[in-house]
C-alpha cells in the first residue's frame, strides 16, 4: 500500500472507505449488540464519528470497562438501541415495499413487450407462462376499463341530474 497523492482521489477514497466502515460498525452493533465508537479526522480537516449507542456511553466504558452505567446513560442506551430497531424494521419495510414495485414494474414492461409482439393475434403459441400473465394483464386492463366507464357514468348522471333541476 502507498498514499494516494492526488487529492481528488484521496478525498473519494477516504469517504468510500469511512462509508464501508461506518456500515461494517452498523452490521456489528446490529449483528452482535456491542456498544461501538470511531472517530476519524477527514483529509480535509472535518471531524467525523459513529458512536453506538451514545457518544457518553461509549466514554465512560471505555474509561472503565468495569464501571456499570449510570441510570441516565442505560435509559439512553435503551432508548438508541429501540431507535436502531425501529429503523431496521422500518428499512426492511421499504426495502420489500421497493422490491414489489420493482416487481410490478417488470410485470408491466413484459406486458408492454408481449402487447407489441402482437398476443390478441396468436394466443394460442403462448406457454403457460405467458398465458398467465397475459390473463392478469387482461383482467388488470378490464378492470382499469370498467373503472373509468363507472366514472364517466357517474360524471353523465351527475350532470343529467342538475339539468333536469335546472341547475
Amino acid at each position: 500500500m502507498q498514499k494516494i497523492e492526488n487529492k481528488n482521489a484521496l478525498l473519494t477514497t477516504f469517504s468510500k472507505r469511512r462509508e464501508g466502515l461506518f456500515k461494517k460498525a452498523s452490521e456489528l452493533v446490529t449483528e452482535c449488540d456491542v456498544d461501538i465508537g470511531i472517530m476519524m479526522i477527514s483529509p480535509a480537516g472535518k471531524p467525523h464519528s459513529f458512536f453506538h449507542p451514545t457518544v457518553d456511553a461509549i466514554v465512560s466504558r471505555f474509561q472503565n470497562p468495569d464501571m456499570q452505567l449510570s441510570q441516565g446513560i442505560r435509559l439512553d442506551t435503551i432508548t438508541a438501541r429501540n431507535k436502531v430497531n425501529q429503523l431496521k424494521n422500518r428499512l426492511e419495510e421499504l426495502d420489500a415495499i421497493e422490491d414489489a414495485a420493482i416487481a410490478r414494474t417488470t410485470f408491466y414492461d413484459q406486458m408492454a413487450e408481449m402487447r407489441q409482439k402482437g398476443w390478441w393475434e396468436s394466443i394460442e403459441q403462448l406457454n403457460a407462462n405467458e398465458q398467465i400473465i397475459f390473463e392478469a394483464w387482461l383482467r388488470d386492463t378490464s378492470s382499469k376499463m370498467f373503472h373509468h366507464l363507472n366514472q364517466l357514468e357517474n360524471g353523465a348522471s351527475s350532470s343529467l341530474g342538475r339539468e333536469s333541476f335546472g341547475v
